[in-house]
């Protein structure tokens, strides 16, 4: 399954009572179209400065990690739904030691796509091949600074070294591997922005087929704080398009915010966020009630009458909540 070809799909159907419809006949036809979201520990083995691990008080919150024999109840309960499963949202995953496990199951219950967010400091290269060989279709390697100056600042405890080390294992592992993807997570802020003119002067060497550009967005008591857009908008579309040509000459899907998007205020879920975004961490497994030991997700919304729900979704009105900023306010290029 190509997930990029859905984000454009989604991108050109604008018209929300088509996505509701949509959602609403997968769910009573037992479709696929759950993205589930799981951080399997609760812990990251860095404080980068933009991230809430940088804040100790909310690392204190920041605890829990599945046990082995909680991954096959999980997936009973949920995957068959699944249409993505991505590990790690925020947490890092290669602190987990079950992940060639949970993708294994992800396999058995065929998810069409499962991906990994990680920052690429701990694994090796075996660790590398044997989540390949275990399924994984996509990694997307978090990297915050173009040179090593800035990367180590603002991922507070990475290593550059390391990094590129990961490039390099990686970059190999595709020449055998065709089908993996790899994508690169670049969260923007004002002091980033302009390196991002020489990106591939640093990754040019590379193999990978994503590059994401984020706005940076305020994550509670973080080390960095300036989440101003307004002295860089009128930079940012000639470093960006810029950049989009560079990718674009390469191969290399650009996703990145519109210009018209950085003042954008956030805003709550959309309905089709709501029907469609399963979060599952070691102390919150997709609703507040929902219980794996005891309910599948056919029993679960039976129990809560989600048909009922989503069909009234269907017919909400047409300027209610449409921000679906979770995963898919960016443009493909």
């Amino acid at each position: 399954m190509n997930i990029y070809f859905l984000l454009k799909l989604n991108q050109w159907a604008r018209n929300p009572f088509i996505k509701r419809l949509g959602i609403f006949i997968l769910h009573i036809t037992r479709k696929r179209y759950l993205g589930i979201f799981m951080d399997p520990v609760l812990a990251c083995n860095l404080r980068c400065k933009m991230c809430y691990f940088s804040d100790p008080e909310k690392r204190k919150t920041m605890k829990g990690i599945f046990k082995e024999e909680d991954l096959p109840k999980i997936a009973g309960a949920l995957f068959h739904r699944a249409l993505k499963l991505q590990i790690g949202c925020g947490a890092e995953p290669s602190l987990f030691p079950y992940n060639k496990e949970l993708i294994r199951l992800g396999k058995q219950y065929r998810i069409p796509y499962i991906s990994m967010t990680t920052n690429a400091n701990l694994f090796s290269h075996d660790d590398w091949l044997e989540l390949v060989d275990a399924g994984i279709n996509e990694f997307t390697l978090s990297v915050h600074g173009v040179n090593k100056e800035s990367y180590e600042y603002f991922m507070t405890g990475a290593s550059y070294e390391k990094f590129l080390e990961a490039m390099k294992i990686l970059t190999v592992i595709k020449e055998t591997h065709p089908k993996l993807r790899i994508r690169l997570n670049y969260t923007i802020n004002k002091d980033n922005l302009e390196e991002l003119q020489t990106f591939f002067n640093s990754f040019g060497g590379y193999k990978f087929d994503v590059l994401q550009l984020r706005p940076i967005q305020p994550l509670g008591n973080t080390d960095y704080k300036d989440f101003s857009w307004e002295e860089i908008y009128n930079r940012y579309d000639p470093i960006i398009e810029k950049l989009k040509k560079q990718c674009s000459e390469r191969g290399i899907t650009c996703i990145a915010p519109g210009k018209a998007d950085l003042l954008r205020e956030a805003r709550g879920n959309s309905p089709v966020v709501e029907m469609t975004y399963c979060y599952i961490n070691p102390r919150y497994i997709w609703r507040p009630d929902f219980n794996p030991d005891t309910d599948t997700y056919e029993s679960y919304a039976k129990k809560k009458q989600l048909s009922k729900a989503y069909f009234k979704n269907i017919f909400r009105a047409k300027n209610s909540v449409e921000d679906e900023s979770k995963r898919l306010n960016y443009e493909l290029n």
